[in-house]
């Protein structure tokens, strides 16, 4: 695997030269429209031979001896990605790579919101091998808990199963074209609802031939913290063998009034989940300041508060294939797919920045009188994201949404990981 990151003065001739790879090679792993000219701080992925890195955190009794074992590796290999280490210099918690040809497992989730069957069917089949579940964002319920189909499904779920991936029926709280804590509130608290929306998600599961459900229930009233948890285990016992799936916000300490995440029980929810989705994205949101949209010390902080109380091989960490670009005088924002953001840069002839604390690029721009600046992911900062997957030995990663283009992050995916199915 090489992620070279473009300095003044590189060409695609001279990246191509470097890495022994063609041109269109290059562009086409990377999206890059083929009359750009590449810009200072562009992260390009090269498809190599190299082994894969795997990141690992050191723990007590670990030597280099056994850790070349453990990855059928090589300590002088070792030594190599790891300058300046020595074998009697490891200590608990250090970070070290290994280049080994033992491949991470993992199982990931990709979103989608059924707009157009005809238009994802041809992505889903592009990059189903690197998918274990497919939840279609399909689904809403009433305020008596009946689910309700919102945006029809049925080529997608056939599709996805035909793929060998796990089709999962996605539930919101949606209304009016947002999250209503109001409307999952009054379910909640209600145990006729309750029951109404589990026999509803079961038949529709039964009928559309789902393999389970994802639960995306947010801005639940915290004093409904405990009627989520009782709706859980109703629901769990309800689905038996099929998977549930509970999305939750992201939080580095449990405060049990916040209207955002007090109503999370983690310990609750990953007791009764067989997986527990943490949305580790929107720390950077478009109603705020410009920020990071996933900043990777940030991610290490909730892995780390969560792993305390959830099973990390249950534990998925939420990865976003979008950026936003803010209008610095007001700071309304939009969205663009991480390759839309890369080609923003190329189009404006921006110099990417690259943040080392939030492990993110960064960009600003002119359009007219207005200056932007964009905060969004390339292959650089994802590498670093997989990496807390490995370090941490969790059980994956989910993606919101598919629809949205990255073409590098399914290459990456593809070289260095084992997909469980």
């Amino acid at each position: 695997m090489a992620i070279h990151v473009v300095q003044y003065g590189d060409t695609l001739w001279s990246i191509s030269k470097r890495y022994n790879v063609t041109i269109q090679t290059i562009l086409n792993v990377n999206g890059i429209p083929p009359d750009s000219a590449i810009i200072p701080g562009l992260s390009i992925y090269i498809p190599d031979n190299r082994l894969p890195i795997r990141s690992v955190l050191i723990s007590q009794g670990d030597t280099l001896w056994n850790l070349a074992k453990r990855y059928k590796t090589n300590i002088s290999f070792i030594l190599v990605a790891n300058k300046g280490i020595t074998p009697k210099s490891l200590y608990v918690g250090q970070k070290i790579n290994i280049p080994s040809p033992v491949k991470r497992s993992m199982q990931t989730l990709g979103f989608i919101i059924p707009y157009s069957a005809e238009t994802f069917i041809p992505v889903l089949s592009s990059i189903a091998k690197n998918l274990t579940y497919l939840a279609v964002v399909s689904y809403s319920l009433t305020n008596q808990g009946h689910a309700y189909l919102e945006l029809d499904d049925t080529r997608i779920v056939a599709e996805s199963k035909r793929l060998n991936v796990k089709p999962l029926l996605m539930i919101r709280n949606f209304e009016k074209g947002k999250f209503s804590p109001e409307l999952i509130g009054q379910v909640l608290e209600n145990s006729n609802y309750r029951v109404n929306l589990i026999n509803s998600l079961l038949n529709f599961i039964k009928n559309k031939g789902y393999e389970g459900v994802s639960i995306d229930f947010e801005f639940i009233p915290p004093p409904r913290r405990q009627d989520f948890n009782l709706f859980l285990i109703e629901l769990k016992r309800a689905l038996g063998p099929l998977i549930l799936h509970v999305n939750v916000h992201a939080k580095t300490k449990d405060i049990p009034s916040n209207w955002i995440i007090g109503a999370y029980d983690y310990k609750a929810i990953g007791d009764v989940a067989d997986i527990v989705a943490v949305m580790t994205i929107d720390y950077g949101y478009p109603t705020g300041p410009p920020n990071p949209v996933s900043p990777n010390w940030w991610i290490e902080e909730v892995i780390q508060y969560s792993i305390g109380l959830i099973n990390p091989r249950k534990l998925q960490i939420a990865l976003p294939l979008y950026g936003y670009d803010w209008r610095k005088i007001d700071n309304s924002a939009r969205a663009y797919s991480l390759l839309g953001a890369q080609n923003l840069a190329l189009s404006t002839g921006a110099v990417i920045q690259y943040d080392l604390k939030a492990d993110s690029p960064w960009f600003t721009y002119w359009k007219g009188t207005d200056e932007h600046i964009v905060w969004f992911d390339d292959i650089r900062s994802f590498n670093k994201k997989y990496k807390l997957i490995d370090q941490y030995r969790l059980l994956g990663t989910t993606y919101w949404q598919l629809s949205l283009s990255f073409p590098q992050n399914w290459a990456f995916v593809e070289k260095n990981f084992i997909i469980v199915k």
